[in-house]
């Protein structure tokens, strides 16, 4: 075992990110490929980090990508979490990014890279060691938790366990700070467990663990990665407020607190985040989405599953401001980068061949409002005759 590996500092910059966009556009790159968030040029496109086998493969597959993207300028988002791929994939980001550092070919302040917590997992690593063996040795003969901490689904929101895992992850990826930092579909997990009042205590608590990593400087912004509780109906039980989650979070950490982000599907054929009216700004105002609640709240958006998997490349969407653009994926992620109110879709990519397609939409430019309205017409024309 190595115990020399190098831990980088920083956090993305006003600068770098600048410096980024700037040289990317040099490439080639379409300015509009850029949006300013919190002073930060990020990329409407970031690279997700989510399926994969636990293999070396996957490992120098993901790496490649990664690597590949930045150096072309297409990408400076990067999203994992510290169970995908029992931390495997954090691990490939360290190193991706450690090549990248060497070869001169970025520096830390230009990357913006943000993983999640939350739930359980073992070390891929060391995969012959099952999940169950992993917990009591790691987690609960170290009294870090206990099994009354662990949901069904095994999500922990243990503040002892929260804080491991971000130690875990800034040494997985070899990193002295991390950028975002998202509490692991938190609500999902629990709200059929505990009742609302004792779910936004333990969500207190992580975001007290996180206000804290912030003022040692191990974190800069923290937020929530979700599934569904922020686009349901509010009158389900899994139906969660944007607005309650910002008034703990200004309990916690005031007004300059660090919960700027939240991430939720958001695709082609689910598209409620945008066109569901399901959440309140203020108690006495009409019912808006959760996009134009977040803009209203100071809150960003990343969005997951832009291409369901692959499942929606059957679409075949034939629209007069898509039809610049080579591929059915590029098309799919055009209409999600282009969406008001979302600063990236998050795509997985390992394969050289989905790599280079998705360079390519960096090249073009987003769709404009009216172009994205005329898109957003064709895609619910489309639906409606397909899944009828």
């Amino acid at each position: 075992m190595s115990f020399d590996k190098k831990f980088y500092p920083g956090h993305s910059t006003s600068l770098g990110t600048t410096t980024f966009k700037d040289r990317a556009i040099r490439k080639g790159v379409h300015e509009s490929h850029f949006k300013l968030v919190e002073d930060l040029y990020l990329s409407s496109l970031g690279m997700g980090t989510y399926l994969g086998n636990l293999s070396s493969t996957d490992n120098e597959n993901l790496e490649s990508s990664l690597y590949k993207s930045v150096k072309e300028g297409c990408i400076n988002v990067i999203d994992t979490a510290l169970n995908y791929r029992s931390m495997l994939s954090e691990k490939s980001i360290g190193r991706a990014v450690d090549r990248l550092m060497k070869e001169g070919i970025v520096q830390r302040n230009e990357l913006f890279i943000c993983t999640k917590n939350g739930y359980f997992t073992n070390d891929g690593d060391y995969n012959h060691v099952d999940i169950e063996s992993y917990l009591k040795v790691m987690y609960i003969d170290r009294n870090i938790v206990d099994y009354g901490d662990i949901s069904p689904s095994y999500n922990i929101m243990n503040p002892d366990y929260i804080a491991n895992c971000i130690d875990r992850s800034l040494c997985n990826m070899g990193l002295e700070s991390i950028d975002l930092v998202y509490i692991h579909n938190s609500f999902e997990s629990w709200y059929d467990q505990v009742e609302k009042e004792t779910y936004n205590e333990m969500l207190s608590k992580v975001f007290k663990v996180y206000e804290e990593y912030r003022k040692r400087g191990k974190i800069r912004y923290y937020g929530m990665a979700t599934w569904n509780c922020f686009t349901a109906q509010p009158r389900n039980p899994n139906y969660l407020s944007l607005r309650d989650v910002v008034k703990i979070a200004n309990e916690v950490g005031g007004t300059d607190n660090g919960f700027k982000f939240i991430q939720l599907p958001y695709n082609s054929l689910m598209t409620e985040a945008f066109t569901y009216r399901n959440q309140k700004v203020e108690e006495s105002s009409e019912d808006v989405s959760i996009l134009e609640a977040a803009n209203r709240l100071g809150i960003h958006v990343f969005t997951s599953i832009p291409l369901f998997q692959g499942k929606l490349l059957i679409l075949k969407i034939n629209d007069r401001f898509l039809s610049n653009l080579p591929y059915e994926s590029l098309r799919l992620l055009q209409f999600v980068r282009s969406t008001p109110g979302i600063v990236a879709p998050l795509v997985g990519q390992k394969s050289s061949d989905h790599t280079n397609q998705n360079i390519l939409i960096s090249r073009y430019p987003t769709l404009t409002h009216s172009e994205f309205e005329d898109v957003l017409n064709r895609f619910e024309s489309v639906r409606k005759n397909q899944f009828r």
